[in-house]
């Protein structure tokens, strides 16, 4: 495609490029195959705990069948260090890189929001997300955790499901930088997801390293960014009620 002419209003040039940019609608098959995919990446991002590690075999074959697509190869790769590495070793690799490494955490709004009030609001936009497309999670984790989203996706498909993740397509950037800098077998995922989203933009890019380099965002006001409750993060300290006053009679 030529080079839009400059005489163009910038806002038209924006409107038309995000045009080309767009897929062409795909067909049942080919959305079934993208949720498969979405939820083989949702599967092998959970901790790998016994009852996963277990299904290696069956992941494996599963992934041995997807026709070939960038994604595919990216799972490939993935797939046969898992497969042949030691469970507890998975398991240390795994909280390594996203329970220690706030750059590579898996929880979304992080990247946008820090750890301020809006992300509390982020949250519980999300959890309303889905609860309004008829979706219930089972709780056990914040509704940004990147394997509940790509479950998400996967079930709703690559409209309203798949919105979630090209919103927060700057912090899935950073999360694939991080693991390929630190040569996690998990960046193979993450590449695999790449290769299902638009692209990011130069602006996506320019925010990304940006977010590297400072942070997110930080609390500018009060200290507790969460609240308590349905959206407080796993291992947050909820003080207890203070206890009444004692009454001059509870002391006779």
């Amino acid at each position: 495609m030529s080079p839009l002419p400059s005489t163009i209003p910038a806002i038209v040039r924006t409107r038309v490029k995000a045009a080309t940019r767009r897929s062409r609608p795909e067909s049942p098959e080919e959305v079934e195959r993208r949720a498969l995919l979405l939820r083989l990446l949702s599967l092998l991002l959970q901790y790998p705990d016994r009852q996963l590690t277990d299904g290696r075999g069956q992941l494996a074959s599963a992934v041995a069948v997807l026709p070939a697509s960038p994604a595919a190869t990216e799972l490939t790769a993935f797939i046969g260090w898992f497969t042949r590495e030691d469970p507890d070793a998975l398991q240390r690799h795994y909280v390594e890189m996203f329970d220690l490494r706030r750059k590579s955490s898996l929880y979304l709004t992080y990247y946008l929001h820090g750890d301020t009030r809006r992300r509390g609001m982020a949250l519980l936009a999300l959890a309303q997300c889905y609860r309004a497309a008829g979706w219930e999670t089972d709780g056990g984790e914040l509704p940004d955790h990147l394997p509940v989203v790509l479950e998400f996706a996967a079930l709703m498909g690559p409209g309203r499901g798949e919105a979630p993740l090209r919103q927060h397509r700057r912090g899935l950037e950073l999360i694939h930088r991080s693991l390929t800098d630190a040569d996690s077998p998990y960046r193979h995922l993450l590449a695999a997801l790449r290769a299902l989203l638009p692209p990011p933009t130069r602006a996506d890019l320019a925010a990304v390293a940006r977010l590297a380099a400072e942070g997110p965002p930080a609390e500018e006001v009060g200290l507790d960014p969460y609240g308590y409750g349905e959206f407080a993060p796993p291992g947050t300290f909820v003080p207890p009620e203070p206890a009444r006053p004692t009454r001059q009679e509870d002391t006779r």
